[in-house]
């Protein structure tokens, strides 16, 4: 038995009888006990300011809870629906679909701030018509414009254009078409393209988020320290990549729950102990960053956490032959597993000298290195068996997957990748075992990686699978946000994380190969006119068969001249404390918290 192994059993053992002691005996007090959410993250946050976290999961995930869109979605409807949130009605939407007018519900107020100097801040039309126009500022150098520039609101590029051509500040000022407001309460949104999916952002705090503008001329290049929203929390505390601290919003106007439940008995379960409480349930929030899977998980174990996704490590030991494990549902502890509407893949940088390139010998080293990876030993060392193979990069539950659709991108075949190195001239020439390339000069490739255990893991795999085909590769390890940074300047060769759908439109994931999103989504800065049509095809037309159609062409496109190796779409079990109450993963909303409950300890 591996020390690892034995710690992990030892400590589960213990769990059962830590808690009580842990928690501390009751203590007699005349205000209500404190309930606290205790979660913890894998990996740091980056900023708190939307327009420069360049979809970084994890702070989008903290924003979420403290801005708020005028859309949400229903948290226990399934299949999904959009919901008001800050508006007062779903968006009147004009019969060629590129205008959108949303009316605000007066009376919501902005958490205080020494910004406001002691006045209270009503949400206003202007607030999001602001929030919008800061991704074009060129000061931001924003890794979500894209988001916005597919839809080509009018006016706005323009903005950002004679910023950066006369060197003077961006003009928030002048009014244009693309978004403005049209009385306190209301704002329009016009797109200067089709985009019939345009609606779900806004659903999405991430990039239609409400900041009022004093606080960001307050704060100035120390915003992303310091959000003020309107949401249900607010910051209390930030210590960077280690503990954030969020607090219940005494100006947050408290909201009823009142969702549409789908059929399923947990959703039913759920919805019966939200119905007609006033959300949050919860009086604070502390996120704790833990990096390592075992210190995370044995945290879990010991009660520090009120959920879990389990680590792929300690997925055998959690729920041996797919059930919970007895040791963890005597405590009372709960399972949820559910597949994830996400990818996980890896980026070769296309203008890299080694990797990159459209020529047949650029491809087929491409190919060879996708044809070496065993994509189910990767999911079983790697997650602990905890996801499906993918064929392409669109995930489950968006339009555009195809479950029949099959692809080479998830066949593992190392002599058809010999062959293809043979054939394009990849061969040993020295003869001390690793391939040359065909200029004779040495082939390394050089992978970025972070340094925690499940990283070791999938390098330690990569570079045995590698080997076998003739292949050498080296890590370049380094933090989330450096890395982070380096992808945006385009300094790595290759990189692997994952995406996580926002929302039900497939077409995100072909986004990121999208020429004109270089250097923001489209990380490999693929540019290929023929993929570049059919992903503006696509986006323009409405959900259905010749949509579908399209996407498929330009899936293919992605499997033959692969700037992605997309490995897996995961299957998350979490594992929920018997204190914690109405947590559920939500297939595309992350402004969840408010919902979860847990018992006062």
């Amino acid at each position: 038995m591996t020390p690892d192994r034995r710690a992990l059993l030892q400590a589960a053992a213990l769990g059962a009888c830590v808690p009580a002691a842990a928690w501390g005996a009751a203590v007699a007090t005349t205000t209500p006990p404190r309930r606290l959410l205790r979660i913890a993250f894998p990996a740091p946050e980056s900023t708190f300011d939307p327009p420069q976290t360049n979809s970084d999961y994890y702070s989008s995930t903290l924003i979420q809870q403290i801005l708020e869109s005028p859309l949400s979605y229903d948290y226990l409807a399934r299949p999904v629906r959009l919901l008001p949130n800050t508006a007062a009605a779903m968006p009147e939407v004009s019969a060629d679909g590129r205008s959108f007018t949303v009316r605000l519900r007066p009376g919501i107020y902005f958490q205080d701030d020494p910004a406001f100097k002691g006045q209270r801040r009503e949400l206003v039309a202007e607030d999001y018509v602001y929030s919008i126009k800061r991704f074009y500022d060129p000061q931001y150098n924003s890794g979500d414009l894209y988001l916005y520039e597919q839809a080509r609101l009018p006016g706005l590029s323009e903005l950002r254009q004679k910023a950066l051509k006369e060197r003077t500040p961006f003009d928030y000022d002048t009014p244009v078409e693309g978004v403005r407001a049209l009385d306190r309460y209301t704002f329009r949104i016009t797109l200067g393209d089709d985009d019939p999916r345009f609606i779900y952002r806004f659903a999405d705090a991430q990039i239609m988020g409400a900041v009022a503008r004093e606080v960001v001329e307050f704060y100035g290049k120390d915003i992303g320290a310091h959000p003020v929203g309107t949401g249900a929390f607010r910051l209390k505390s930030w210590r960077r990549a280690s503990r954030i601290e969020l607090e219940r919003s005494p100006s947050y106007r408290g909201t009823v729950y009142e969702g549409t439940p789908g059929d399923d008995p947990e959703l039913q379960r759920i919805a019966a102990h939200l119905k007609g409480r006033t959300l949050p349930l919860v009086d604070a929030v502390q996120v704790d960053i833990v990096e390592e899977d075992q210190p995370r998980w044995l945290s879990f174990l010991n009660g520090a956490y009120d959920f879990i996704a389990v680590p792929g490590a300690y997925i055998p030991l959690a729920t041996p032959h797919g059930e919970l494990a007895p040791y963890l549902h005597k405590r009372g502890i709960r399972m949820q597993r559910q597949q994830q509407a996400d990818m996980v893949m890896s980026y070769f940088y296309m203008e890299d000298p080694v990797v990159g390139g459209y020529t047949p010998e650029k491809v087929a080293l491409r190919r060879a290195i996708g044809l070496a990876q065993d994509q189910r030993a990767y999911i079983r060392h790697v997650f602990g068996g905890s996801g499906m193979p993918a064929q392409s990069t669109i995930p489950p539950f968006t339009s555009g997957y195809d479950p029949a659709y099959v692809s080479e991108m998830s066949t593992h075949d190392p002599a058809r990748a010999k062959a293809l190195l043979d054939l394009h001239g990849y061969i040993d020439r020295d003869g001390d075992g690793w391939r040359e390339l065909p200029d004779g000069s040495p082939l390394r490739l050089r992978m970025a990686s972070l340094a925690d255990q499940r990283s070791r893991s999938a390098n330690d795999l990569l570079r045995r699978q590698l080997a076998a085909i003739g292949v050498r590769i080296e890590f370049q390890i380094a933090t989330w946000s450096e890395l982070l940074k380096m992808t945006r300047a385009g300094t790595l060769q290759m990189w692997g994380y994952s995406w996580g759908a926002t929302s039900p439109d497939g077409g995100f994931f072909l986004g990121i190969a999208y020429g004109p999103n270089a250097g923001d989504s489209n990380d490999p800065r693929f540019n290929l006119p023929a993929f570049d049509e059919l992903f503006r095809r696509q986006q323009r037309l409405p959900d259905g068969p010749e949509r579908e159609a399209v996407m498929r062409q330009a899936k293919d496109i992605l499997v033959a001249y692969m700037p992605f190796k997309v490995h897996m779409h995961r299957v998350v079990t979490d594992l929920v404390q018997p204190w914690t109450h109405g947590y559920l993963r939500h297939p595309f909303m992350r402004d969840l918290w408010r919902f979860i409950d847990v018992e006062p300890r």
